[in-house]
């Protein structure tokens, strides 16, 4: 099969046999994939990846020892647990000691024509969701989760600093709950443009009389100066809820943290079933963020598309 393979920090298309699915596992005919910007950092080093690059798809059950599995569209959570630790066992397999996870560790990713994952990982998508949607619940459920973890006030002040793909996400998924006012910041208009100003404040600068303003600040720049500037804009004894996977190390001046007694959380996957719940709604408006889709064999293209500052989301089509 083909594949996007990622070594020694770079990509090439190249041949690989198709994956042997492991008891429990399913194998699966990928439909379309998306590139994230977890999958930019990790060319620049994130996890020291090596092997099959990518981990947002929705695909095909072609083999599975559960048969009314076999025909059926998936999308899949991306970590895979040992099934045995604390974590495991409390459902929360993305912090399993043991785990892997596609496409960014110890997992082959699905920037390939088949992949295989554990049953257990696997969601079906209904009908009404189409392809290009279900490509987006992973990052859509990693977008909710900021909701499982923080119980915002009614009349706290939330900004959202960036206004890429996830920023959006998260913007739109603020939205769809009806009743939260929010700032976000990004550096382009047409981007911002994409959500409604509705209750919305938009800002292509962090200006110095809104320091100290916010209860909340989401930081999902995927930038080192996004933190710096999450921080200016909390107030004392406010949340700072990291959303961002950067690779390389920086030095932080961490003293506002203790000074202002932040709170600090931060934040990775989220569960499919609310993601698949609100595109089953229609609760959510994706199709205006795809900036494009190529074949796999136009990768090189495609992350160049991705890499442009003006782009959202670029996909994969098998």
């Amino acid at each position: 099969m083909k594949s996007l393979v990622l070594s020694n920090s770079k990509l090439s298309l190249v041949d690989v046999d198709i994956p042997v699915p492991k008891p429990q596992e399913c194998l699966i005919k990928v439909n379309m994939a998306g590139i994230c910007n977890t999958d930019i950092e990790i060319l620049k080093g994130y996890m020291n990846f090596s092997g099959i690059a990518g981990h947002e798809f929705v695909g095909e059950v072609v083999k599975s020892s559960v048969r009314n599995l076999v025909g059926k569209r998936v999308a899949g959570e991306i970590n895979i647990g040992c099934g045995k630790c604390g974590y495991c066992l409390a459902g929360n397999k993305e912090h399993c000691p043991e785990r892997s996870v596609l496409g960014i560790l110890n997992k082959d990713g699905c920037f390939a024509e088949y992949i295989s994952l554990p049953v257990n990982n696997l969601f079906v998508v209904p009908d009404t969701v189409t392809d290009e949607e279900a490509v987006f619940i992973e990052p859509l459920a990693a977008a909710i989760r900021i909701f499982d973890q923080v119980s915002f006030k009614p009349a706290g002040k939330i900004g959202i600093l960036g206004d890429g793909k996830l920023a959006l996400l998260i913007a739109r998924v603020i939205q769809s709950c009806g009743y939260y006012k929010f700032a976000i910041f990004g550096h382009h208009k047409n981007k911002l443009d994409l959500i409604d100003d509705t209750n919305t404040e938009k800002y292509l600068t962090v200006e110095e009389n809104l320091f100290y303003s916010f209860d909340y600040i989401i930081e999902a720049t995927g930038s080192r100066e996004g933190f710096v500037q999450a921080l200016k804009l909390l107030k004392p004894q406010g949340t700072l809820i990291l959303k961002s996977t950067v690779a390389g190390l920086s030095d932080f001046n961490l003293a506002p943290i203790v000074i202002n007694e932040i709170n600090l959380i931060g934040s990775r996957c989220g569960k499919f079933y609310p993601a698949i719940n609100m595109l089953c709604a229609k609760k959510i408006r994706l199709s205006d963020m795809i900036t494009a889709i190529y074949p796999l064999e136009q990768w090189e293209t495609a992350f160049e598309t991705a890499l442009r500052k003006e782009s959202l989301k670029v996909l994969f089509k098998f």
